[in-house]
């Protein structure tokens, strides 16, 4: 049975509920399990490692990156980051700031407050957006109907 075979695992992370395809303690994975699982190239993760994203991986003796459980919890808090829109910058600059430990609360919650200021925004102007949409939909939907009952 392949790593996706199995019986995926749930558990509550920082990023939501995740699902792992094998419970923690056998949870070894090759980069190309990680990228079946999570729909990323194996360049996105060794550059995401290279940058900082990534903490750092383990490697087997023959120098094989080995990812975790909490590698593929950290993978799915970056991937949500990076649907909001988030930066680079600022994501590297927040994995940083979770590597030095819990006295960086603070500015990992002023970072956060921050960007979340922004996705809201983004929200309000995407719902807006939305509202011209079906406005202009409504209007096509309604001359149709009117000239298929002509």
């Amino acid at each position: 049975m392949t790593v996706l075979e199995s019986a995926p695992v749930k558990v509550q992370t920082c990023a939501g509920t995740a699902t792992h395809p094998r419970p923690t303690g056998q949870d070894r994975y090759t980069i190309s399990e990680v990228v079946a699982h999570t729909g990323l190239s194996a360049h996105t993760l060794r550059w995401y490692e290279r940058i900082g994203l990534m903490p750092h991986v383990d490697r087997t003796h023959t120098g094989q990156r080995r990812f975790t459980n909490k590698d593929l919890d950290w993978l799915s808090l970056v991937g949500k980051l990076r649907l909001t829109g988030m930066p680079v910058a600022d994501m590297v600059r927040y994995a940083e700031l979770v590597r030095e430990g819990e006295h960086t609360f603070g500015e990992r919650e002023e970072l956060l407050t921050a960007h979340r200021e922004s996705v809201r925004q983004r929200i309000a102007e995407l719902q807006d957006t939305l509202q011209v949409l079906d406005f202009k939909i409504d209007i096509y939907a309604g001359a149709r109907r009117v000239t298929e009952r002509v």
